[in-house]
């Protein structure tokens, strides 16, 4: 299967997970590629104050996990944005990873989840899981691998 996992980093936290998730995937035999969404303007991005320069498509792909960060307790704005603009993904396998730093889920990582999981639907994807990675969690590394795991795991 050719998969996308298509993302933003800020800090490069949610880059590191998609590396390792492709790595586990092409162990799987998958075709497995980054593409990174980037826009000008300053970081942290502030909604109304960047342009998307880089906006992969989706449609490259027999199935895509989205990943992104956590940005004031909300999906970060850049993703946000890229969401709204996605074309039609008509039963295209989604999932989707998200990257925060409060090692609790109510403090943005569900909303954030849950915020691509409706786009996807509402463009006619079919989502099949999505993962919470907490950055300053002792046990960090674990995590990042359980959560590989189960979403290299769903294709």
């Amino acid at each position: 299967m050719k998969i996308g996992i298509i993302i933003y980093s800020q800090t490069g936290h949610t880059r590191e997970v998609a590396g390792l998730l492709q790595e586990k995937m092409a162990e799987k035999g998958h075709q497995v590629e980054i593409e990174e969404i980037t826009i000008s303007g300053k970081t942290p991005a502030q909604p109304g104050q960047f342009e998307l320069t880089a906006s992969p498509d989706p449609g490259n792909f027999d199935a895509v996990i989205f990943g992104s960060p956590v940005q004031a307790f909300n999906l970060n704005p850049v993703m946000s944005a890229y969401l709204d603009q996605l074309p039609a993904m008509q039963g295209r396998e989604t999932a989707c990873f998200i990257t925060k730093q409060l090692p609790i889920k109510w403090t943005g990582g569900t909303q954030a989840a849950g915020k691509i999981k409706d786009a996807c639907k509402a463009k006619g994807a079919v989502v099949k899981g999505a993962e919470i990675i907490f950055w300053a969690q002792r046990k960090r590394r674990d995590s990042i691998n359980q959560a590989i795991e189960r979403l290299a795991g769903l294709f």
